[in-house]
């Protein structure tokens, strides 16, 4: 879920989420708790006993039960109500023949099947650390849940319940262990409040002309140049600096004449961009043109266009909170993980799929939870 900013082949800046665009996966993962993007740890996997592979015990299962954490038990209906709700997400942005894309050999469907899995467990994980924490849902919020349950049912036809095997109350209870879940996440992070500076979180605005010191054989693989030919990358990089510096033509037209990277204004904070270049551009002043910066990629001349944008900068302070907050959770998470049996039916899982037939629901399970839990 990462984009790239810069021409193909620049790999001076990180691989970074574009600010202000969306991804393909982006839309569907506005439905994750916040936690999600912290945790990598596949909740059905034997990680932490010396395991690489996913831990499978068909015995002991029932029929339709997909897996167990603990004595949490997610049954078939519930992981339907899940993925159908991820389908109708994709195909109200990308339409229905969205799912005939692959990669490498796996289809989007399974690929988002995995995920759905990991995302439900991780619920699932979260409602037995409620429980180990004492923690319990007040009186409004199961009202809450049965009213969500209600106008999810609603949005389904009898045929499309039927299918889906879910039933009102079975509802109610997926509506209550997701705001649980939430529950648990706040409870754990509440303490949390680390001091961000305006220095650690500052976004500055840069343009830059870059100059490159590799270029590509037929087969697309990077040759690095020779030391006479990355002299001259050099000392041409020194020209357009002393051109930008006297200002007879503007940082722009020299750009467009030089540059070898297609973008030329680009925002970002610490950590985001090749060390060398953030470096040198993190030391500007607004309008200040640095020396020549050398990266992996080539040689830049960087001018600082902002060395502070205000909105942005107050923006990453609160995204660095958040990441902040998710690393502490992660933490104590992947601890309890640990210390619960996990079993995955894998018969039941192989069983499981979209529905692809053109009846599937177009009710959004998780937009009723934040109509009726207002988050």
């Amino acid at each position: 879920m990462t984009g790239w900013i810069g021409s193909a082949g620049s790999g001076w800046r990180k691989n970074k989420k574009n600010r202000g665009t969306t991804g393909l996966l982006d839309r569907f993962l506005t439905w994750f708790l916040a936690v999600s993007c912290a945790l990598s740890l596949s909740v059905l996997c034997g990680c932490g006993d010396g395991e690489g592979s996913r831990v499978v015990f068909t015995a002991g299962l029932e029929k339709d039960e997909v897996f167990r954490i603990g004595d949490e038990i997610c049954r078939t209906p519930e992981m339907m109500v899940y993925l159908t709700t991820t389908q109708e997400q994709y195909e109200s942005v990308y339409g229905e023949k969205i799912w005939n894309t692959a990669l490498d050999g796996v289809t989007l469907e399974e690929s988002v099947k995995e995920i759905v899995l990991e995302k439900v467990a991780q619920i699932k994980t979260m409602n037995l650390l409620g429980r180990e924490r004492g923690l319990e849902l007040d009186d409004t919020d199961k009202v809450r849940a049965k009213a969500a349950a209600k106008e999810y049912m609603a949005g389904l036809t009898e045929a499309q319940a039927e299918s889906l095997g879910i039933t009102e109350e079975m509802t109610a209870e997926l509506y209550e262990e997701y705001a649980m879940a939430n529950q648990v996440y706040q409870d754990v992070i509440q303490d949390l409040n680390p001091e961000i500076s305006d220095d650690e979180a500052r976004i500055i605005t840069v343009q830059h002309i870059l100059i490159r010191t590799y270029s590509r054989d037929p087969d697309g693989n990077r040759v690095e140049f020779l030391t006479a030919e990355k002299q001259a990358a050099y000392e041409e990089a020194s020209d357009v600096r002393d051109q930008a510096v006297a200002g007879e033509k503007t940082f722009e037209e020299l750009a467009s004449r030089y540059s070898q990277d297609s973008t030329l204004t680009y925002s970002f904070g610490k950590g985001e961009m090749d060390p060398a270049f953030e470096e040198a551009a993190f030391r500007l002043e607004t309008d200040e043109i640095s020396p020549v910066v050398e990266s992996d990629s080539g040689y830049h001349i960087i001018k600082c266009i902002s060395s502070q944008n205000p909105e942005e900068t107050a923006a990453n302070k609160i995204k660095l909170l958040e990441e902040r907050k998710n690393e502490v959770f992660g933490e104590e998470y992947e601890a309890f993980l640990k210390s619960q049996a996990r079993k995955l039916n894998q018969e039941a899982w192989d069983g499981i799929g979209l529905v692809l037939d053109g009846t599937a629901p177009d009710v959004d399970f998780f937009e009723i939870y934040e109509k009726h839990f207002g988050q």
